[in-house]
């Protein structure tokens, strides 16, 4: 029942996401703040200068040890490679003008798996993440300050994010050592809280 529920969400989303690019200006992503250049260093800062890249990003990984097995590094991997390819699509002009909602819906339902524990076939979550990807890939790239190298800015907030999956996985063993699942799942509430008043407009 929960796999076929996710896979009509999943065919919607993929239905949806066309329309979502529009001629608009994208506004700037909020909580990060603007470079003179684009730079390696200036990608590794992005994703852990903004809340909702760091918890959604966290979140992944923490959601990959527990769906375990292949997902361990399947779902993360995905999530990098989707992030990369809209990262390219926004550094190449595309505008995407739900990104901003769909970053803070990606903190919302992560946080909500991680909570309610929903386990779910390594395809079936690898693809999940991947469509999250998109969000957190356009804002990068769309945002890439002009000059320098956008190619070492996309390297650099690539490489943090999967420093920050890797984190998520390694807070996952530690808790699924110690039989602190309890705090896993107020965690993953927690993230849910977030994502929740990110989406009605929130800042944190």
């Amino acid at each position: 029942m929960i796999h076929t529920a996710i896979l009509r969400l999943a065919r919607f989303a993929a239905a949806f996401l066309p329309a979502a690019f529009l001629a608009s200006a994208a506004a700037a992503h909020p909580g990060h703040e603007v470079q003179a250049g684009a730079s390696f260093l200036g990608g590794l800062a992005h994703p852990v200068t903004g809340m909702d890249h760091l918890l959604a990003m966290v979140a992944v990984g923490i959601w990959a040890y527990t769906l375990g097995g292949r997902a361990l590094w399947a779902v993360p991997s995905m999530f990098v490679l989707a992030m990369a390819v809209a990262g390219a699509a926004g550094l190449a002009g595309w505008q995407f003008a739900m990104a901003e909602s769909g970053i803070a819906l990606s903190v919302l339902v992560l946080g909500v798996l991680i909570a309610a524990a929903v386990r779910v076939r390594w395809e079936i979550g690898a693809a999940m993440v991947g469509l999250f990807a998109v969000f957190h890939g356009f804002a990068h790239g769309a945002e890439i300050p002009a000059g320098g190298s956008p190619v070492a800015y996309i390297a650099g907030f690539l490489l943090a994010t999967a420093f920050l999956h890797a984190a998520g996985v390694i807070l996952g063993v530690v808790a699924g050592r110690l039989a602190y699942t309890p705090a896993m799942r107020v965690a993953g509430g927690t993230m849910a809280v977030a994502g929740t008043w990110m989406l009605v407009g929130g800042q944190i």
